[in-house]
């Protein structure tokens, strides 16, 4: 009572300012400010930490740094490993051909089948990829199949001269058709801009269809495309040998009640060279220009 009647005298007079909380004695006499609690002191700090803490975005610096020298580490365990590993299969060095015993053969480390290694131009090799060139992918090889005049064809039928390669079937409604007049329109480039070239490019048609796409079939089909184009077609299992070798997806789709059907299969244009390397591969979505430039750039290396 005595506080409250005092503090409206001061509010009068002016003399009130609220300042930190005071306490007055039964004297009046001014005092010190009320000591605070352990508990009011605790809670102010808890509030004074949240709300710095509130400040701050959920990544700070220490946790920056702490990731950083995680990926370091990471990143150095990998390429120490790496080179342990590289260093480890150097040291086995292939220096002449292997013998028959598997006992003979190298192997570049365990559950690797032993190999057996001869000499090339280009270095040792395994044998059964002696002929490959390195950096280039073991797609193709020997094959087999006859032309629509019923003559035997393998890949050394085409040795000297550049080849293109397409996979389809004469029953296809559209893509085949489709690809097959990109390659029409390559030559014709061909022709105009780079003639010589052209006269050393061979464009093959191979079926993926055999049990329909008969040497009649393609005969007839072959009047609606380019005249250099060559058809092949062979038994079941000639197709599958040769579409494999090619890494070509093939298979039956959509079949009807009355036995027709479509053929799923990989949409490539395989280039290869006199010797029947592979020198480059065109997909479905690349231009007739943009494989036209490709070609004159592998065949003359400008």
């Amino acid at each position: 009572m005595y506080r409250q009647t005092l503090r409206r005298l001061q509010v009068r007079k002016g003399e009130w300012k609220d300042t930190a909380p005071k306490y007055f004695d039964e004297r009046g006499a001014q005092g010190r400010p009320i000591p605070k609690s352990r508990s009011q002191i605790a809670k102010e700090a808890a509030h004074a930490y949240i709300g710095r803490s509130s400040k701050r975005g959920p990544v700070s610096w220490p946790l920056l740094g702490l990731a950083a020298v995680a990926a370091a580490t990471g990143v150095s365990y990998y390429t120490i490993e790496r080179e342990r590993r590289l260093e480890k299969a150097m040291g086995t060095v292939v220096s002449s051909e292997s013998g028959s015993d598997n006992s003979t053969r190298w192997s570049p480390g365990d559950g690797w089948a032993p190999r057996k290694f001869k000499l090339t131009q280009w270095g040792w090799f395994p044998e059964d990829h002696a002929n490959t060139i390195p950096g280039r992918p073991a797609i193709g090889g020997t094959w087999s199949l006859v032309d629509m005049k019923g003559r035997l064809v393998t890949e050394k039928t085409f040795q000297g001269k550049y080849t293109l390669l397409y996979f389809g079937f004469a029953r296809c409604p559209d893509i085949c058709p489709s690809e097959m007049v990109k390659v029409a329109a390559i030559m014709d480039q061909l022709k105009v801009e780079h003639p010589k070239l052209a006269e050393n490019i061979q464009p093959i048609f191979v079926t993926v269809d055999p049990a329909r796409d008969s040497i009649e079939a393609l005969q007839d089909y072959a009047k609606d495309f380019h005249p250099d184009y060559i058809f092949l077609t062979g038994t079941p299992e000639q197709v599958q040998k040769m579409a494999k070798k090619y890494r070509v997806y093939v298979s039956k789709a959509d079949e009807t009640d009355d036995g027709d059907y479509l053929v799923d299969h990989s949409i490539v244009l395989y280039f290869h060279d006199g010797e029947g390397e592979m020198v480059d591969f065109f997909t479905q979505s690349m231009k007739p220009s943009d494989i036209t430039q490709k070609i004159h750039k592998a065949m003359t290396f400008v």
